[in-house]
């Protein structure tokens, strides 16, 4: 390996440790804000933006090249996701009855179109940490779509809190976890159909940013109750 190589190595490695440092703290601030009475308002607003820098972050550390399958496959599943919670927000018979309050910011159909965005994300990061273990293909894709459920199950509980959608009386039903996992195997599955190739050292660290975000403000919130 040349010198100019390594220097390039050595470039894109403290980059990424910047990038690193900058989401702890990122989302540290957001759990500290959310938290706080006084704060809290302004600090819902930033979820959409949250998701897009952190959406962002993880364009930038993509690692295998877009082909036209990658290409068809995410403009496919951000339709499909985003129609989907269409379905779902306006009849009750995907999820169960629910509707969207104002932290994911613009709605179209009273869905946010953010919320597309969020499950190529959830996809996306888990395909990410999956292609770290060697495993046959249908563990991979079993395994990835456990770890969205996870996180779905984790996210649901501090949902209504953040303003991001709230739940008929309150209760959160089975049916939404089925329906989570369903899908969740359904996209999991088409991408290794597609052969959707993702290499992402970074998504692994941005995932596990967002769901301890989830998860301490879930703590935080049994904990003052």
């Amino acid at each position: 390996m040349t010198e100019k190589s390594n220097n390039i190595n050595n470039s894109i490695l403290n980059n990424k440790k910047i990038v690193k440092a900058f989401f702890i703290i990122f989302y540290l601030v957001g759990v500290a804000g959310t938290l706080i009475p006084y704060t809290s308002a302004l600090f819902f607003k930033l979820i959409p933006f949250a998701l897009i820098l952190s959406f962002t972050g993880l364009l930038f550390f993509h690692e295998t090249k877009v082909t036209r399958n990658a290409f068809f496959y995410f403009i496919t599943l951000y339709l499909v996701s985003f129609f989907v919670e269409v379905i779902g927000v306006n009849t009750g018979f995907i999820f169960g009855n629910y509707n969207y309050g104002n932290s994911l910011g613009i709605k179209l159909f009273q869905t946010p179109l953010l919320i597309g965005v969020n499950w190529i994300f959830l996809v996306y990061t888990t395909a990410s940490v999956m292609e770290r273990f060697k495993m046959p293909v249908f563990a991979k894709i079993g395994l990835a779509s456990v770890l969205m459920l996870i996180y779905d199950i984790v996210m649901e509980q501090i949902a209504p809190m953040l303003d991001m959608w709230h739940w008929e009386n309150g209760i959160i039903p089975l049916q939404n976890y089925v329906a989570w996992l369903i899908l969740a195997l359904l996209f999991q599955t088409l991408l290794r159909i597609l052969n959707v190739k993702i290499q992402n050292n970074f998504a692994p660290f941005i995932i596990v940013c967002q769901f301890l975000f989830f998860l301490f403000l879930l703590i935080a919130n049994k904990l003052r109750v």
